[in-house]
């Protein structure tokens, strides 16, 4: 039976799909059909669905926490179906910080990994202990450590070997108990010895400021990567833009802003359709309704070209689009 999926993911672009699973034990996968097309979907909101799907949407609901306390820390093992910001606003509330920077990130626990969710200098690698999934060809339950979910900048293994693999049930993190406040981004940095609530409460702020809330005006948020780039290429566009925000990566490379980018390439506010650059940060696209995935696609090519076209850099989208039967890429080489 068709499903609308307009609700369920919160760029609520109009579309359906052929069935829809919810799960709200892990015990319901044994009996979940994987055929072809399929979808692991959590609150949705770093997926699109650019038309009707042709398959099944996976929906994961599973709840629970248990904190494990050790010599020098707490290991939190949490249902792939809690939402992530309740997650960091209880572990605030019960004196664990760590996850202050990732305050107001949207979506769920089980879907952190696979993004490798990160903000304000903070990524969620730093915290994983392991990650627990459902093996679908054998229908048993797995566990990765850190290293072997091979995590990189907005990348896992779960977007490479094991995607369409695995659905992940559960996500160990480990939260020291000696508070390493990482305070070297934006507002953070006028922060004078603050406490994890202090800094908590500064990332809502800040946030809030800047990112529309999707249940008020439909967004993904952050829609596109901050590129990163090569030494000499950052060296160049200094001399021509020396405000350009930037940061170390490592010896080669420097990530640059791309909101500031899309920004100074004079994208706020362009629209196509419904679908606008949102008015406080270009990083964000939203869509104000009686919009198609056509339109949001011919933006996503229309940021890129200018954005090339400004600095020579390939702007590439965070948010993870589904078309009729798959996951797709829209990409824009140096022909473009």
């Amino acid at each position: 039976m068709a499903q609308s999926l307009q609700s369920f993911h919160t760029f609520s672009l109009p579309s359906q799909c052929q069935h829809f699973y919810q799960i709200d034990e892990v015990n319901q996968l044994l009996s979940t059909d994987f055929s072809a097309p399929f979808c692991i979907l959590g609150e949705g909101s770093n997926t699109v669905f650019l038309s009707d799907y042709q398959g099944s949407v996976i929906h994961m609901n599973t709840k629970g926490i248990d904190i494990e306390q050790q010599n020098d820390g707490f290991l939190l093992h949490i249902a792939a179906g809690e939402n992530w910001h309740q997650l960091v606003a209880m572990t605030i509330a019960n004196d664990m910080p760590g996850l202050e920077n990732l305050a107001l990130i949207p979506g769920t626990v089980g879907a952190a990994p696979v993004q490798n969710i990160g903000a304000y200098g903070v990524e969620l690698e730093k915290f994983v202990s392991y990650v627990e999934y459902f093996d679908i060809a054998t229908k048993t339950i797995k566990r990765l450590t850190k290293g072997e979910c091979q995590f990189g900048y907005r990348d896992s293994i779960f977007k490479h070997a094991l995607k369409n693999q695995a659905v992940i049930t559960q996500v160990g993190l480990l939260l020291p108990k000696k508070w390493q406040p990482v305070l070297s981004y934006g507002p953070l940095q006028l922060l004078s010895e603050p406490s994890p609530q202090q800094v908590f409460e500064q990332i809502i702020t800040t946030r809030n400021s800047k990112l529309p809330n999707p249940s008020e005006l439909a967004n993904a948020g952050s829609f596109f990567k901050n590129p990163v780039i090569r030494n000499e290429q950052l060296a160049l566009l200094l001399k021509s833009y020396p405000e350009l925000p930037h940061y170390f990566v490592d010896a080669e490379h420097y990530k640059v802003a791309a909101g500031w980018l899309i920004e100074q390439a004079g994208l706020k506010g362009f629209k196509v359709a419904g679908i606008e650059v949102h008015q406080q940060q270009a990083l964000v696209l939203v869509n104000h309704g009686n919009s198609t995935g056509d339109d949001l696609i011919a933006m996503v090519k229309h940021v890129q070209q200018q954005v090339w076209h400004k600095y020579q850099i390939a702007l590439q989208h965070e948010v993870r689009l589904i078309n009729a039967e798959h996951e797709c890429h829209i990409e824009l080489g140096a022909s473009s």
